[in-house]
């Protein structure tokens, strides 16, 4: 269908390509776009049409192309349920989801194998059995205001407390240059500076001196660069909500390599448990035990943590809250611990901070960290400098 829908443009007229098609057809493939033809519709404009004057003539195209195949549905014939179980969580009023109930981390728990062992066939739309699109506490694509997700992808409501799936993120990229003027200049309110290294740089005064001294004769005179030696481990928050703030971080980020000579970075997920990680490719298998950061890394280390602490209560206050993986010791405890042992340390909020009042987790967290949160903007980032620098 999709290569008779490229025919049928040109013949329409308009100047599409064998590689915008090719483009068109690897978007679809990448799952960019939810199943539906105005999602089609405007994925397939913006990638095929590159002069807004054609605008017009490719809605007539569009329409003759596809207004045929609506109408060959027959009267009452089933739509595949990809294209319609996101649709669902549209219909439940605010009452409604205020309506439905907290089970608490337990009781849900119990639950979920009281559903596995009873469950016999796929559900959608449902408020009991696990599946999709409904107000189940199971399953994903619905909403419920503490629910397991598993199987698929969130609907963006934030509210599941246990996530099971194998989940793949990508490293932060610290080569990100676009935006991060204003971090760097923010982040150079941090410094110990200290000359150390191959004397490579020309010390005039002293060239002056020494020059005076042999009766004019040139006496050059090189001194080690000046660098900044603050020492910093950066912490950072990946996956999840975060995903909303890659561009903001990434910049950071990258403000941040540049910046500090000595800079270590480590991932987590939501909150700080009893492993980090180093590259997200193998976050599985190369793990770091925390208490290892702790001993490797004395108390002049500066620690920045960056995430937008939007998570379920549970995963800061529970044993076995995180939504990856049962964590013997609560969130909050590992949080205080790295308080005790780096007294100079701060959390950087990418969430805007006029949503900070709305979230719990947020502010649970802010009151962990003794109420050094910041938001990630260059008056919150020299705000945050300025406590690391005493």
């Amino acid at each position: 269908m999709l290569l008779e829908f490229f025919y049928h443009l040109r013949t329409r007229g308009l100047p599409v390509s064998i590689q915008e098609h090719l483009t068109l057809l690897d978007a679809l493939r990448q799952g960019i776009m939810p199943p539906s033809l105005d999602e089609f519709y405007t994925l397939s404009r913006l990638v095929l049409i590159k002069d807004e004057t054609l605008y017009d003539r490719f809605d007539q195209a569009f329409g003759e192309f596809y207004a045929p195949q609506l109408q060959a549905l027959e009267e009452g014939k089933v739509l595949p349920e990809d294209w319609l179980r996101q649709t669902l969580t549209k219909h439940l009023s605010p009452e409604e989801k205020a309506a439905l109930e907290k089970h608490g981390l337990d009781r849900l728990l119990e639950m979920f194998k009281e559903r596995l062992n009873e469950q016999k066939e796929r559900h959608a739309g449902g408020s009991k059995w696990i599946g999709t699109g409904g107000s189940s506490p199971f399953g994903h694509g619905g909403y419920h205001p503490e629910g397991i997700r598993l199987g698929g992808p969130s609907a963006g409501n934030r509210t599941a407390i246990k996530v099971w799936e194998k989940r793949e993120f990508q490293d932060y990229d610290d080569s990100q240059e676009l935006g991060t003027r204003n971090f760097k200049m923010a982040l150079r309110r941090l410094r110990r500076f200290a000359r150390e290294g191959a004397p490579n740089e020309l010390d005039l005064d002293s060239t002056i001196r020494e020059t005076a001294r042999n009766a004019g004769l040139l006496d050059l005179q090189m001194r080690a660069e000046r660098q900044n030696r603050v020492n910093v481990l950066i912490l950072l928050d990946v996956g999840g909500s975060m995903d909303d703030h890659i561009a903001q971080v990434e910049a950071l980020f990258s403000a941040a390599r540049s910046e500090f000579k000595h800079l270590e970075a480590y991932y987590f997920h939501n909150c700080v448990y009893e492993t980090l990680w180093r590259h997200n490719s193998r976050r599985h298998d190369e793990r770091l035990d925390t208490w290892d950061l702790l001993r490797k890394y004395n108390e002049d280390w500066r620690v920045i943590i960056v995430g937008d602490a939007t998570m379920s209560p549970y995963e800061i206050m529970a044993p076995g809250g995180s939504v990856e993986h049962y964590n013997p010791e609560t969130g909050a405890a590992w949080l205080q611990r790295l308080q005790e042992h780096w007294p100079r340390a701060v959390w950087l909020n990418p969430e805007p901070r006029a949503y900070w009042p709305y979230r719990q987790s947020i502010a649970i967290i802010e009151n962990l960290m003794s109420g050094h949160m910041y938001p990630v903007t260059t008056a919150g980032l020299e705000e945050a400098m300025r406590h690391l620098s005493r």
